[in-house]
């Protein structure tokens, strides 16, 4: 096993530091092992614009999470660990087919933390292929500073979630009442590594460098989304680029009653209302439209071979 995996003998590659061996088939709080295990690689088109571009970004999804939300549209993959057993070589064959079918902007790999060894092996790789995209590491925020400081070398983008400002609905929803602490710090280094996107720094249609945060409005939540927006604006300023998202559907049913339903107009509105008094001046909104009765394009089904009916094109 070379250095690079040795961090899979005893896991600390996310902050619950669970310290299990995974190279001898036990699972990790995350719920894989050291196999690499891989749900989809494919063009994705459900990304910000700078991000799917018109030829789409190349989405890796790995089994498994280290986060684990009751709500996560991806809970197929995250909570029930489909997935692919597959090999770094195997992968990067499947990116270079992407590069030269569908002329791919970027490698993006999906909640790739408690896959960090597997994921800086893939970069290595198709950069002696030649293949040198820009690579978006899209996680939930839950990330070490210290792991973060490796990844500098291999990320160009940064596309985290910031999820929670309140730390009990953290623990209630995550099990992880540091989030939001944890979060801040991971967003701050992820910053000083790369600046802001420069989709709104240098005007790129196709983004190559920086950091734009996620925020996902919640169904009876809009507390926790108004503060988020407020310790965001705090902390980095109101260039600080944001995606303010509406898409929320509930996957499945969860023991939070306000969770399986649909986001509510009014809902999204009062937390864009904050955005708008707060003066965040690069944002994308997905603001509310159609019924939330009507399928989501982009709400995945890893059952299916293509998950994201958004990517039939």
């Amino acid at each position: 096993m070379s250095d690079l995996y040795q961090a899979y003998r005893s896991c600390t590659l996310c902050p619950r530091e669970c310290r299990v061996d995974r190279t001898s088939g036990r699972l990790g709080i995350c719920g894989e092992s050291a196999e690499l295990r891989i749900a989809s690689i494919e063009a994705h088109f459900g990304e910000e614009p700078p991000i799917s571009g018109t030829h789409g970004s190349g989405t890796l999804f790995f089994s498994g999470c280290t986060l684990l939300c009751s709500f996560c549209q991806n809970y197929q993959i995250s909570c029930f660990h489909i997935g692919d057993r597959t090999t770094v070589e195997k992968a990067a064959d499947q990116v270079a087919d992407l590069v030269k079918r569908r002329g791919i902007h970027n490698l993006n790999l999906v909640t790739p933390d408690h896959f960090l060894p597997h994921a800086i092996d893939l970069i290595q790789r198709l950069r002696t292929r030649g293949i040198a995209l820009p690579v978006v590491f899209n996680s939930s925020g839950f990330e070490k500073v210290e792991l973060l400081r490796q990844t500098e070398e291999y990320a160009d983008i940064y596309l985290p979630d910031f999820k929670y400002s309140d730390a009990e609905l953290a623990h209630a929803l995550s099990h992880c009442r540091s989030y939001p602490l944890v979060a801040l710090d991971a967003i701050a280094e992820m910053v000083k590594q790369k600046g802001f996107l420069d989709h709104f720094s240098e005007g790129r249609a196709i983004a190559s460098r920086g950091v734009l945060v996620r925020h996902l409005v919640l169904p009876g939540q809009t507390a926790n989304s108004i503060e988020a927006l407020s310790m965001l604006f705090a902390e980095f300023g109101p260039e600080l680029p944001l995606s303010l998202m509406s898409q929320y559907r509930p996957a499945r049913m969860v023991k939070q009653a306000e969770l399986n339903r649909p986001l509510r107009p009014e809902e999204f509105s009062r937390v864009y209302n904050h955005l708008l008094e707060l003066g965040f001046k690069n944002c994308f909104v997905q603001h509310m439209e159609g019924s939330p009765e009507e399928e989501d394009p982009f709400l995945p089904d890893f059952n299916r071979e293509r998950p994201f009916k958004g990517n039939l094109r």
